[in-house]
């Protein structure tokens, strides 16, 4: 991002399931040359080895319920360790919890403030867009269920493998992640909400204008503003019902 110099960037990509925030942190991630990282992903590559951790991780997800503390901010831990996230990273389902964040900021140390960004989206639109998307059997890629963007295809664009429902995207399962998503993450956004470095774009968007929003906040932030600014630095939406 033109004129961040060599300030790190270190950011949180915040929203309930099926906000986008996955799709557009590996965007963000890409464009900038920082590491993705999703405890998500760490933790179902656990339940696809079949490991001890992956067998505990793969129960609480079919349950809708989300992974303790302790055993998360340890994941996290050891990942911002490595080499690859020294100039920044983009977290994608961390923290979700006030000691989640608390544990963050104990991490960082003088590596720079965290740019946390929050995509709201209407409920009703998370468990349409959920229930909707597939992954590919194959290759693991998910296909997003926004119209238009080909999630109608049998096969995936990536690796030709067949798109399949993932087991814990079922509507009552999905309702259900909800419900602990705001139970569990409304101190946490309430921790972040006063912080200069907090924005809230609204991912009700298509997922380009999504993009644009997610850039200009974070320039924001970082005292280099994009374009006019004019859907960045608006005010957050009102909580789902």
């Amino acid at each position: 991002m033109g004129g961040a110099g060599n300030v790190a960037l270190n950011l949180v990509f915040m929203g309930p399931p099926g906000a986008g925030k996955g799709t557009q942190a590996e965007r963000f991630a890409r464009e900038h040359g920082i590491p993705k990282i999703s405890t998500g992903d760490i933790l179902r590559d656990e339940v696809a080895a079949g490991t001890a951790l992956g067998q505990q991780v793969k129960a609480l997800m079919a349950r809708g319920e989300l992974v303790g503390d302790d055993l998360i901010i340890a994941i996290v831990k050891e990942r911002l360790k490595q080499p690859d996230a020294a100039r920044g990273f983009v977290l994608d389902g961390f923290p979700r919890t006030v000691p989640q964040a608390a544990a963050l900021d104990g991490m960082l140390g003088d590596r720079g403030p965290i740019i946390v960004v929050e995509i709201s989206v209407p409920d009703e639109e998370l468990v349409r867009r959920v229930v909707s998307r597939r992954i590919c059997s194959k290759c693991g890629k998910t296909v997003s269920a926004f119209p238009g963007d080909g999630s109608a295809t049998l096969r995936c664009s990536h690796c030709g493998g067949e798109l399949v429902s993932r087991s814990d995207d079922s509507e009552r399962v999905v309702r259900d992640r909800l419900k602990v998503y705001w139970r569990e993450t409304q101190p946490m956004i309430a921790f972040y909400q006063s912080r200069p470095t907090y924005r809230a774009v609204d991912g009700a968007q298509p997922p380009d204008r999504v993009r644009d929003d997610l850039v200009k906040a974070v320039a924001a932030v970082l005292g280099n503003p994009v374009g006019d600014g004019k859907h960045a630095l608006g005010s957050r939406p009102e909580k789902n019902a």
